[in-house]
C-alpha cells in the first residue's frame, strides 16, 4: 500500500494539517504529525466526516448533464452558469468549497471539473474525475466545457471508480491487479512474437552435424584476422578467434598437443591451429625500447675503415711490464713534451710509423678477468712480458690463460735482454709448454726480444703489434652512433661519476646521450689520455667522460642513443632485470651438483682451477685429473699454479664457471670472502688421491654419502616393568653380541619389526652402564615406544656412513 501521510491529506482536502490531527484524535490515542502516515481505517473516517459535510440533496443537476448535447459545447457556457443556482439549493454550502479548491489560471470560473488530481471534498461543483472515460458519447460531454457534474456518495447506483482518479493510490490493488494485467499482455506479445518467429524456421530439431555446418558458414563468411606474439596461451587464443576454450583445445589435442587453457604455446603451433580454424594469423612483431634507440645494424663494406688495434700488456708483475710501457710511451712521444707516463685514464695511445696504437692498462689483472667474465672483448692483442732470466711464472701463466679464454692474439715480449743471463731460448721451451710455439720454432707465436732499459726491440715490437693488426684487418664504421665499452669507472669528489670508454665502432661527440650499463647520462665534458679537451672520438679512440648519472661497471657495453627518454626506460629495466636475477642467482657447478647437472643435459665440460705448493704436484694432479674424462664430461684444467689460493684464482674460477682444488695449499681471507660472494667452490687435500676419487665420484653420480646398519647384538626381552616415573623398563638378556648406550634397537616380535627406536637408558644391576656384553642381564628403557612384551628381540644395532 503506498503511503498516504497526513500533510497529503490535508492539502488534498483543502485543510490544515491540525483538522485532520484533531479529527483523528478522539478514535486512537496514537500521536501523530504531518509526516505521519495514515492507515487506511483513518482515511475511511475523513472520507465519511468530508463526505457528509459537503452533502447534498439533489442529483437532478448531476443527472441532467448526462443527457446528449447536440450543441457545440461553446455555446452551452452561458446556460451552464444559468442552471447552476437550479441544481443546487444550497449555494452557500458549496462557495466556500469552490472558492478555496485549486483553479487553472485560464478559466477560473467556467471550468470546475479541471480540478486537480486530488481525493478533495465532493461537492456539487467538484465532482470526481477518472482518468479514462467511457467510449459512450454521455461521459465525453460531461467532460466538456462550463458543465457541472454532482456526485451522490451515499446512492449506491453511483460507482465512485468511475470519479475518483486518487482511488487508485489509496487503495493500491486495483493498481496492482492492472499491473499485472499489463505484465500478462507484455508477455502474451512477445510469445506471439515467438512464436511468429518460430514460424519462418523448420519445424524439426536442428542435429549436430547441421550446427556445426552452419557454424561453419558463418565463420566462413566473416574474415578474422588476428595477431599473435611469439607465445599466446589458449584461453587468449580463443578469445581471439571468438570460439570457446574447448574448441581450440580439441583442435590441439588432434596435433597430440595437450594444453590447458592457462598454458602457452608457440607461434607456430598456434598459427597452424587458428588457420585450421578459418582465422588468418599475423605475427606481432614486439619492438623492444633497444631496439627503438639502439642502432645494432651491420656495417656495409664500403662504409668501413681501417681503425687502430687495441693492445692489452700483461705479464708479471718483477718481469718490466712498467718498463716497457715507459719505453713505448717515450719513443712515441716528442722532445718538447714531459717524459714519463701520463696516464689519466688507465689507457693512451702511441703512434709508430704514422700509425696509432691504443694500450689499455691491467694491473693485476683484475680488470682483464672482469672485462672477460661479462663477455666485453675489448682488446685485439695481448703482449706478454715476460723476463729473460726468470722464466715463466706463476702470473704469467696467469695471463696467458686469460688471453686465451677471450681469444685474442699474443705477442711474447722477452724482456731484460740487456742481462748477461738471459736466455731466451730457455723461455721459448717453457712457452710451448703452454701451447705457444714461436714462429723460429714452426708455431704462429711471434716472440720479440726486447729491453725497456736500452730501448733495444722496442720499435720491432710496435712494427709486431701493426703486423698483426694488419693482418687481422681491423674496421669500424666511424659515420654512426658511438658504440663501445667502459674500461674503467670512478667517482670524483668535485666531478661526480667519470668513466674511461673506448669507441669501438662509431664517433663519440659532445652531447650525446649515452647509455652504459645501468648509467645513462650527456656527454658534458670529453678528455683524452693526455688530459686535452675533445670535441669526438673516433674508433679505437680512448676518452674520459664526465656526465653520467652513476658510475657504470667496468667491462659494460655503452651505446650513444637518439632518446633520453627512453633511455632512462631502458635503464630501469636493466635494473629491474638484476635485481630479478640476485633474487634468482645463478647456480654454480658444484662437486655435489655435477652429476644432476650433467643428467640434464646441461654441463659438458668439468672446469678445475688447480694449486699445489711444488709445480710437480700441479702437473700430477692436472694429469691424473684429465685422464678422468668421458663421454659425457670433459675435465680441463684451465689453470694450475703454484701457492696459495688468491683473489685472481676466484675470479678466473668465476668467469670460467669452475671449481677450485688447493693441494697443501690454503685460501688467503681475500679469495675466501671472494669466493662466498661469488659462489665459488673451493676443496683442499692433503692427498692426491682423495682429490681424484671426489672428482671421479662427483662425475658418476656417488658423492652423495650412503649408510648402512651394523649389527651388535640380540637381546631378548624376559619381563616387563612398568614404572610411573621412567615409563616401560624392559627386563632383558644379551644372548650374543654386545649392548650400547648410544646405540639404536629394532622391536621384533613373531619376525615381524614392531618400532626401532633410541635406547634412552641401560642399566646393568643398579648401576647405569655403557654397554653390557653377551651373557649378561639387563634394563633397558626406549625413548618412545613402551609397547614392549615379554618375549619380543630386540636387535641392537648402529647406523655408519660408507664408500664404495
Amino acid at each position: 500500500m503506498v503511503k498516504y501521510k497526513v500533510h497529503e491529506a490535508a492539502k488534498d482536502f483543502n485543510v490544515k494539517s491540525n483538522v485532520i490531527i484533531e479529527l483523528l484524535a478522539p478514535h486512537s490515542d496514537k500521536v501523530r504529525k504531518s509526516q505521519t502516515a495514515l492507515e487506511e481505517w483513518e482515511l475511511d473516517i475523513l472520507f465519511d466526516y468530508f463526505t457528509q459535510k459537503h452533502a447534498v440533496e439533489s442529483f437532478d443537476a448531476y443527472f441532467a448533464m448526462k443527457k446528449p448535447v447536440e450543441e457545440p459545447v461553446k455555446k452551452e457556457e452561458a446556460p451552464a452558469q444559468a442552471e447552476e443556482p437550479k441544481g443546487s439549493e444550497e449555494p452557500a454550502k458549496t462557495a466556500p468549497a469552490k472558492a478555496n479548491a485549486p483553479k487553472k489560471a485560464d478559466a477560473p470560473a467556467q471550468q470546475p471539473a479541471k480540478q486537480q488530481d486530488r481525493p478533495a471534498a465532493p461537492s456539487a461543483g467538484q465532482p470526481f474525475k477518472k482518468k479514462e472515460g467511457k467510449k459512450s458519447d454521455a461521459p465525453m460531454q460531461a467532460r466538456t466545457k462550463g458543465e457541472r457534474k454532482t456526485v451522490n456518495t451515499r446512492s449506491n447506483e453511483v460507482e465512485l471508480d468511475k470519479y475518483n482518479e486518487h482511488y487508485e493510490t489509496i487503495a493500491p490493488g486495483s493498481a496492482a491487479q492492472r499491473d499485472s494485467e499489463s505484465r500478462k499482455q507484455k508477455i502474451k506479445q512477445k510469445s506471439q512474437q515467438y512464436n511468429r518467429k518460430q514460424g519462418t524456421r523448420s519445424h524439426h530439431r536442428e542435429t549436430e552435424a547441421e550446427r556445426l555446418k552452419r557454424i561453419a558458414e558463418e565463420r566462413a563468411k566473416r574474415s578474422l584476422t588476428i595477431t599473435i606474439g611469439e607465445e599466446i596461451t589458449v584461453g587468449e587464443l580463443a578469445a581471439k578467434l571468438k570460439m570457446t576454450a574447448a574448441e581450440v583445445i580439441k583442435k590441439l589435442f588432434s596435433y597430440g598437443i595437450m594444453a590447458g587453457i592457462n598454458e602457452n604455446i608457440d607461434f607456430d603451433t598456434a598459427s597452424i591451429v587458428a588457420s585450421e580454424l578459418g582465422a588468418k594469423v599475423e605475427k606481432e612483431v614486439v619492438v623492444t625500447i633497444e631496439d627503438r634507440i639502439i642502432d645494432a645494424s651491420e656495417d656495409e663494406d664500403e662504409n668501413l675503415e681501417t681503425r687502430s688495434p687495441v693492445v692489452c700488456v700483461m705479464g708479471h708483475v718483477d718481469h718490466g711490464k712498467t718498463s716497457i710501457l715507459d719505453a713505448i710511451r717515450n719513443t712515441a712521444v716528442t722532445s718538447t713534451e714531459s717524459g714519463g707516463i701520463t696516464q689519466h685514464i688507465g689507457a693512451y695511445r702511441v703512434s709508430s710509423d704514422g700509425n696509432d696504437i691504443t694500450f689499455l692498462d691491467t694491473p693485476g689483472h683484475a680488470a682483464f678477468t672482469a672485462m672477460r667474465a661479462r663477455g666485453a672483448m675489448a682488446t685485439d692483442i695481448a703482449v706478454l712480458v715476460v723476463a729473460a732470466d726468470d722464466g715463466i711464472m706463476p702470473q704469467t701463466i696467469e695471463a696467458i690463460n686469460h688471453a686465451k679464454a677471450a681469444e685474442v692474439s699474443i705477442i711474447v715480449a722477452i724482456n731484460k735482454m740487456d742481462k748477461p743471463e738471459a736466455n731466451p731460448d730457455r723461455i721459448k721451451q717453457q712457452l710451448t709448454e703452454y701451447s705457444l710455439v714461436p714462429e723460429e720454432w714452426g708455431g704462429d707465436t711471434i716472440c720479440v726480444p726486447v729491453s725497456a732499459k736500452t730501448g733495444m726491440g722496442i720499435d720491432n715490437l710496435l712494427e709486431s703489434i701493426l703486423l698483426i693488426a694488419e693482418m687481422r684487418e681491423l674496421k669500424a664504421n666511424p659515420n654512426r652512433a658511438a658504440k663501445g665499452v667502459v674500461i674503467e669507472a670512478r667517482l670524483d669528489k668535485g666531478k661526480g661519476p667519470i668513466a674511461t670508454l673506448l669507441v669501438q665502432n662509431g664517433t663519440l661527440k659532445n652531447g650525446d646521450i649515452i647509455v652504459a650499463g645501468t648509467a645513462v647520462g650527456r656527454v658534458r665534458v670529453m678528455t683524452d689520455d693526455k688530459g686535452r679537451k675533445v670535441k669526438q672520438a673516433g674508433p679505437s679512440v680512448p676518452v674520459e667522460v664526465m656526465g653520467l648519472a652513476e658510475t657504470p661497471q667496468a667491462g659494460d657495453q655503452f651505446d650513444a642513443v637518439s632518446d633520453e627518454r627512453l633511455a632512462r626506460e631502458l635503464v630501469e629495466e636493466r635494473k629491474q632485470k638484476i635485481k630479478e636475477a640476485q633474487f634468482s642467482s645463478v647456480q654454480r657447478v658444484t662437486l655435489d651438483t655435477l652429476f644432476s647437472t650433467i643428467a640434464d643435459g646441461e654441463k659438458k665440460d668439468l672446469n678445475i682451477v688447480v694449486k699445489a705448493d711444488v709445480q710437480g704436484s700441479v702437473e700430477a694432479i692436472k694429469q691424473n685429473l684429465e685422464k678422468l674424462s668421458n663421454d659425457e664430461v670433459r675435465v680441463c684444467v684451465i689453470h694450475g699454479g703454484v701457492g696459495a689460493i688468491v683473489e685472481s684464482d676466484v675470479m678466473l674460477a668465476a668467469a670460467s664457471n669452475a671449481i677450485i682444488v688447493g693441494f697443501h695449499v690454503r685460501p688467503d681471507p681475500t679469495a675466501v670472502a671472494h669466493a662466498e660472494r661469488d659462489h665459488v667452490e673451493m676443496r683442499m687435500y692433503r692427498v692426491i688421491y682423495d682429490c681424484i676419487e671426489d672428482v671421479e665420484a662427483a662425475m658418476k653420480g656417488m658423492l652423495a654419502p650412503k649408510f648402512r646398519d651394523v649389527e651388535l647384538g640380540r637381546i631378548s626381552v624376559r619381563r616387563v616393568f612398568k614404572l610411573s616415573s621412567v615409563g616401560t623398563i624392559a627386563g632383558s638378556y644379551v644372548q650374543s653380541g654386545k649392548v650400547t648406550r648410544n646405540c639404536k634397537v629394532r622391536v621384533v616380535r613373531d619376525g615381524i619389526v614392531i618400532a626401532e627406536d633410541d635406547i634412552a637408558s641401560l642399566k646393568r644391576e643398579k648401576d647405569d652402564a655403557k654397554e653390557v656384553q653377551s651373557g649378561y642381564e639387563c634394563g633397558i628403557g626406549l625413548a618412545k615406544f613402551n609397547d614392549i612384551h615379554e618375549g619380543d628381540i630386540l636387535e641392537a644395532y648402529v647406523v655408519e656412513e660408507y664408500r664404495d
